[in-house]
């Protein structure tokens, strides 16, 4: 299928690309610690591959890494618990050619300027380093500009409102497998079987945890009162009160399940109460904004 033409366009006022990025938006470099316990230091090194002969000296203490080396971390002994004896001893050595090979990829983004991790550019084949000149945080600012979709004001409102759903979002650590448990494996609205779930990678998860009450209404996330549904179903949810996606039977089941009045679920859309009060803290009014 062809492209749609454009109908819009970006015009830049007073941009100018940062010197330090002129001819380095498709390079590649490699990033790691000095392995020199008493530095700080990050190392970039301009390369995208590693040299099999490296030498590459710490700008801040001079610590070489190089090949073929390795520096000690500490020494250990190997005993057997049954007697005591001593098994094996020795440094506990890093070797310069891992340390160094398992460096992360970064490069730079071409409008903030900024030395970033491969993983936050979005892929693009026909570039050398294989990924956009544009970091996602810049690309996705562009193309709401360009598709005009939001407005600076409503990314910092939507920014103050995610510090303060933050606050509320959940109490105490969430037990997935419990939530699973419950709702038989199955996602609550359409029933499908989420089984494989608590076995299979991250990738192949298709369950989410729901927000029965949303947290736009300041309504905390909790082992017991979070619902099971499959992804297709939680994104149609995306913040519904519930009466405003289950029907009445399911609503009384829902109730039944996560301990949420029926009355509350089946009613119009309420902040939570216990929310508004503690907002009341000046010290929580502060940090958010």
């Amino acid at each position: 299928m062809a492209r749609r033409a454009a109908y819009t366009k970006v015009e830049r006022g007073s941009f100018l690309n940062p010197i330090h990025v002129t001819g380095m938006g498709d390079k590649t470099f490699r990033g790691f610690q000095c392995l020199n316990k008493d530095c700080t230091d990050f190392l970039f090194i301009r390369t995208e591959t590693i040299d099999p002969d490296f030498e590459y000296p710490c700008p801040s203490c001079g610590f070489v890494h190089k090949a073929g080396e390795s520096t000690t971390i500490y020494t250990y002994k190997l005993c057997d618990t049954r007697d005591d004896s001593l098994i094996e001893e020795g440094p506990f050595e890093i070797l310069h050619d891992d340390y160094v090979n398992e460096s992360g990829e970064y490069k730079y983004c071409i409008v903030c300027g900024a030395l970033k991790p491969f993983e936050l550019f979005d892929f693009h084949s026909a570039r050398r380093t294989g990924r956009q000149g544009e970091c996602r945080v810049c690309k996705q600012t562009y193309n709401a500009i360009k598709n005009g979709t939001r407005l600076a004001e409503q990314h910092r409102e939507a920014s103050q409102k995610r510090r303060l759903y933050t606050h509320f979002k959940s109490t105490g650590k969430i037990d997935i497998a419990e939530i699973y448990k419950r709702f038989e494996n199955c996602c609550f609205k359409c029933g499908i079987d989420l089984s494989d779930d608590l076995t299979a990678g991250v990738a192949k998860k298709e369950g989410n945890l729901d927000h029965s009450l949303p947290v736009y209404y300041l309504w905390p996330l909790t082992t017991e009162n979070a619902t099971l549904l499959c992804r297709e179903c939680n994104g149609e949810k995306a913040g519904k009160w519930p009466v405003n996606y289950y029907n009445d039977a399911q609503l009384k089941r829902l109730s039944v399940l996560t301990g949420i009045d029926h009355r509350l679920m089946a009613g119009d859309p309420t902040f939570n109460p216990s929310a508004i009060e503690s907002l009341k803290d000046p010290q929580l009014r502060r940090d958010p904004f």
